[in-house]
Parts: structure tokens; sequence; C-alpha cells
């Protein structure tokens, strides 16, 4: 068996010559990374950059060892991770538990979101999301899957719009964990994910470069289900619905175009200017959806907008509410776990801002991005689907769920940036 080569943390400076940033010296065994005096929180960014220059070396196992939070373990170990995976960290044993559960939930989450489309259309996504839950939580889980036409049958014009021009099926997934064997205990929480396995643009077609990653536009879908687990993990018992609106957005004959008008189960009517503002449509039926089983509280997720992407860049999510008491604790619950996240500006003003000359509103602005705004255009188009006041729901842009390419944090592909924050909220 090959040993593992040893990684441990020093307050100390490190030795002369190794480097211009002093961050890392290599020892007979490994290496030690030295954060100085740095605070825990300081400390965790330091350390995963650290581990992405080990990693850059062809190191691939590590050992930690010595005075390690379990924070600072978590970190290296985003930071040694890559899309082609092979990577791991013996953690140390007192923190094992809580390691291991992030470590499943993390990497079936980035998992799903780095497959190629091919790989994970919107019912194998679906069907994915059921096995890793039901692996977690048992005789607890029941669900229900509508798939293609059917979509139109119980209502849901979102998806099948968005969906049916792909040879592969759109599907609504509604999966139930009730762990508390009570049919009537009430819903705590829905989590609303995109599940767009492929995103094209539609007759909106998206460039060569921007189309290259959208086997990633169903992050939210995998984020509120690797959530989902890890909250399992920590021992939830609370009943949550997790709701998927899988399709893939592609072009022929059959296609919804610019110009369509679809209407909503609660009457609301949308104009297409967009076809690759398709998220938040998809979106809308599943928020109608956990409204109308009446979870108390709902947070969706989804890699949205471009525009949240400019606003925060990729090492924060962006988050949106109606109701501040919710999104204080959305911001709370990110720090708490160490994730990044800012609360972008929405009123209910916001649902006014794509107007239409033909329906309620539009799904976005014709012009480019969705013009000024754009990320809290879409969170005002959202707020139309859950309750009047929009009291407890949170909407998450997951402008950080995932890099084209590496950064000095971590490698290219899905960074499960969310997971932790929203598994914690579900403990709250």
């Amino acid at each position: 068996m090959t040993k593992l080569l040893n990684v441990q943390i020093s307050k100390n400076a490190a030795p002369e010559g190794w480097g211009d940033d002093n961050q890392l010296s290599i020892t007979a065994d490994g290496f030690t990374i030295h954060i100085g005096d740095l605070s825990l929180e300081a400390s965790l960014p330091l350390i995963q950059s650290v581990a992405r220059k080990i990693q850059g070396m062809g190191v691939n196992q590590v050992n930690v060892q010595g005075d390690w939070d379990v924070e600072q373990q978590w970190s290296f170990y985003l930071g040694l991770v890559t899309a082609k995976g092979g990577q791991s960290v013996a953690w140390l044993a007192n923190d094992s538990k809580e390691l291991d559960a992030r470590k499943k939930s993390y990497d079936w989450t980035r998992e799903m979101t780095n497959l190629p489309p091919a790989d994970l259309y919107p019912e194998a996504l679906a069907n994915q999301a059921i096995k890793f839950i039901k692996e977690l939580g048992g005789d607890a889980v029941s669900h229900s899957l509508v798939v293609g036409d059917d979509l139109l049958e119980a209502g849901w014009i979102g998806i099948h719009s968005v969906g049916r021009a792909s040879s592969f099926a759109p599907a609504l997934l509604s999966l139930d964990y009730n762990p508390t064997g009570d049919e009537s205990a009430p819903i705590e929480y829905a989590l609303v994910g995109k599940g767009i396995t492929f995103d094209s643009g539609g007759y909106s077609i998206k460039s060569s470069e921007g189309m290259l990653a959208m086997k990633c536009d169903m992050g939210g879908a995998a984020t509120v289900t690797g959530a989902l687990g890890l909250a399992i993990m920590r021992g939830l018992n609370k009943r949550v619905r997790l709701i998927l609106c899988c399709a893939e957005n592609m072009i022929a004959g059959n296609a919804y175009r610019l110009g369509d008008v679809i209407t909503y189960k609660n009457g609301t009517s949308v104009e297409i200017v967009n076809t690759d503002a398709e998220g938040r449509l998809v979106l809308a039926d599943g928020l109608l959806h956990a409204t109308e089983i009446g979870a108390k509280q709902i947070i969706d997720a989804a890699t949205l907008t471009g525009a949240a992407m400019m606003a925060v860049g990729s090492d924060y999510n962006a988050m949106f509410a109606l109701d501040d008491a919710m999104a204080d604790r959305g911001l709370v619950a990110a720090a708490k776990e160490f994730e990044g996240a800012w609360r972008l500006p929405l009123t209910k003003a916001h649902q006014n801002n794509c107007p239409s000359a033909y329906a309620d509103t539009a799904n976005s602005r014709p012009q480019k991005g969705g013009g000024m705004g754009g990320a809290s255009n879409a969170a005002g188009f959202l707020s139309r689907f859950v309750n009047e006041e929009g009291s407890n729901w949170l909407h998450i842009d997951l402008a950080g769920a995932f890099n084209n390419n590496a950064t000095g944090k971590y490698a290219a592909g899905a960074t499960a940036m969310g997971v932790r924050t929203i598994a914690n909220l579900l403990a709250e």
C-alpha cells in the first residue's frame, strides 16, 4: 500500500526560500501549510488555495496530521478535488462523521453537475435523485414523477414548454421525505431545483462557447438534492418535499418560440421574449407545486442568471427574498457554514420589470442578458408564483456553483457551493 503524504498546519513562518507567499513548505513525509496568525475564517481560503497547489504537483491522496479544525480539513478537500476524481483526504478521527457526510453529499452533487448531458437527461436526473435520497432516507422516502405529455394534463405548462423539443422527455419529480411516519405531518420545507440538463438556449441560441458548460444548468436540482441528503445524514427529523423541474432546452420544429404565450395554473400569462430565460419558466411550476401542497417554507436554487455572476462573482451565491427575516436566516446559515452568500435587491416592483403588451408579464426583457438588474428581475418573475406577500420564500441564484475554468480555490467544474447553507436551514 502506498504511504499517504502527511499535511500539517503551522502558525510559524515558512523557512526562507519557499516562494514569495511563504504559505507552503515541504517536509520529509509531506507538506506544511503556514497560516501564521490568521483567524479560522481567514485561514480557510488560504488552505484551499494551497491545496490546489499541492494537487497541481500530482498529489491526490493525503493524510491530515496535527491541529486542524474541521473547517480547515474541509477547505483542504475542496481545494484538492477535481472533476476527474481520484482525490481523497484521511480526516482526523474526531471529525470524520461530519466530514464523511459532507463528502458524500458534495461528491454526489459535483458528480451529477459534471456529468455529460448525454448521460444525465431529465428522467435520469430525477431517478438519480430518488436513488440518492432513498439510500439515505429508506422507508421515509416516497415520490411521484410526472413525465412528458402527462405534464400538460397535470398543468405543468412551464416544464413541458421548455422541454418538449428534446428527444428526452421533461419531468417533474416530487419526492417526499417524511421521517415522522405521520401522513398528515406538515411539510416544513419545500426545496425546488432547476434541473435543465442541457441548455442550448432554444431559438435564442447560445454561442458555442456559452453552450459548452451548459451541462451545469441542472446545478440547482443537484444542490437542493445534495442539501437534503446532508441534512438527513445530520439527523433531519422534519418533513421535506424535494421538487425537481427537469428538462432539456433544445431546438426542433415543436420547440417553444419567441412570442408564444403560456398560462400557468395560477392564471399568470407569460409572453416568451427569450427562450434562453427558461430556468424561471420551469421553476414557476415547482414553486406553484410547493405552494399548493402547503409547504410552510420554500427554498429554490438555480443556476439562473449571468447577471448574478457579474454582481457577486464566483465566491458567492446571490440571495433574494421579499421576506427580510427569511433573507436574514439564509445569510446567517451561509455564514455558519462558511459559504459565501450576498443579498441582492428584490421588491414587489420587480414583478413589473419585464412588461408585455400581450400577457401579464414577459419572461425577460428583449435585450442581451435581460437588461439592467437581470438577476433581480428574474427573482421578481419567480415571486409571482409563491404567496402574495412572498413570505417564507428564499431564492438562491447559484453564481458560485460552477467554474468553466480552474480558479485559485477550485478545479474546473462544479463546486457544490450552497449545499451546506440549505442543509443548515433545514436543520433550524
